[in-house]
């Protein structure tokens, strides 16, 4: 198949990395893909030029969006979007193409802003035009219906896949932790709790932070890692800030975007993240793979990821004290966290493998191309009915 994905931007994030998986998956298998994104600093052009995608193009957006993708979409055979803005320009401009019959849309996330009266009737519209809109969880797949406007038997859920084995072989791995550790001027004896997230809003580092002051009162070895940045704001800025008026100091570390998370995990104890609302959460697959628990704020999808008291612990958004109090229990109980971890391994293998993600998205493909699409014979059938 000939495939042109369009994404919002082409940054580090959950959903940028879920495309570079399926378009490694999709290169492997023999199919023709092209990449095209509208803003932002294209990051990670290289690593999809890698991956095997034969164009990596930053398009823009404006009046002149429609000219620059038309050469691709006029070649493509499936025309997949990703992201609400390039969901919504994308749409329009497939169908202008003449390939709305491969049209297929992504939802990554529960975007808040559907939930406007006006955002939510646009979307009704253009998320209409779609052949089919694949959603990454079933809460995500709930949302679209309701506030996205579009008929629940366009949704197809799939959720994220993940290839564990580097975050496996990280952990496994004594010399990683231990170097990592060292580098980061972390003792063996302290506690790491890692956060591997955009300084966005949607993150609430601020309550994170809160929750870290006060879990240094009871469990002052503790230490927090803070991987990620903010590209198009000043969410770091704003963070580094709360945290020395909280007196945090070195027990808390900020360390940038990086490219070796799996070392950064082998060298922590728990991963945590308090997010507002959250699609699925691809950094949660990845802790769980490296065996680390997960605490985590039981909203939106996230139940489906991290199950409370098996692989982790959930707690109640925006509420640092809660949050402070179920990182203490872990700091406390070496023996449970290694078997929270374990089980979120077991977890990860069992339902989020990255090959049935890609094979089901195949074939979704090839649902709505139909029988001379060129799909890949071994495709197998998505599911179509979002769990209610």
């Amino acid at each position: 198949m000939r495939i042109v994905h369009i994404i919002t931007t082409l940054d580090v994030g959950g959903a940028e990395m879920h495309l570079l998986a399926q378009v490694r998956g999709q290169c492997v298998r023999g199919h023709e893909v092209r990449v095209a994104f509208l803003k932002g600093h294209g990051t990670l052009e290289a690593d999809f030029r890698s991956a095997g995608a034969q164009v990596v193009t930053r398009v823009g957006s404006g009046a002149g969006l429609f000219v620059r993708l038309w050469p691709h979409l006029r070649w493509a055979q499936i025309v997949h979007t990703h992201l609400l803005k390039a969901d919504m320009a994308g749409a329009l401009a497939a169908t202008l193409a003449g390939r709305r019959a491969g049209l297929i849309a992504s939802k990554h996330n529960d975007e808040q802003v559907l939930t406007r009266a006006l955002v939510s009737r646009i979307h009704g519209v253009l998320g209409a035009l779609p052949q089919r809109t694949i959603c990454l969880s079933d809460h995500v797949a709930r949302f679209i219906e309701q506030h996205g406007r579009v008929r629940r038997e366009k949704l197809v859920r799939i959720y994220y896949g993940l290839d564990p084995a580097p975050f496996e072989h990280a952990a496994a791995d004594p010399l990683a932790r231990r170097d990592a550790r060292a580098e980061l001027g972390i003792a063996p004896d302290e506690v790491v709790f890692i956060c591997v997230a955009r300084f966005a809003p949607q993150k609430a580092h601020d309550v994170l932070l809160r929750a870290h002051a006060e879990l240094l009162r009871s469990a002052p070895r503790a230490r927090l890692l803070l991987v990620g940045d903010d590209p198009f704001g000043d969410g770091r800025r704003r963070a580094e800030q709360l945290a020395r008026e909280l007196g945090l100091g070195e027990r808390v570390l900020f360390a940038g975007i990086r490219r070796d998370v799996p070392r950064l995990l082998a060298a922590s104890d728990v991963f945590v993240m308090c997010s507002l609302w959250e699609g699925l959460g691809l950094v949660f697959l990845e802790a769980m793979s490296a065996g680390l628990p997960v605490v985590a704020t039981r909203v939106s999808a996230t139940p489906e990821v991290v199950e409370q008291g098996v692989t982790g612990e959930l707690v109640p958004a925006r509420d640092a004290s809660a949050l402070a109090s179920a990182m203490a229990r872990l700091v406390g109980e070496p023996q449970r966290r290694s078997a929270l971890g374990v089980r979120g391994r077991e977890r990860v293998r069992k339902i989020f493998g990255l090959e049935r993600m890609v094979e089901e998205t195949l074939a979704v493909y090839a649902d709505v191309l139909g029988p001379s699409g060129g799909a890949a014979p071994n495709a197998v059938q998505a599911r179509r009915s979002p769990g209610r």
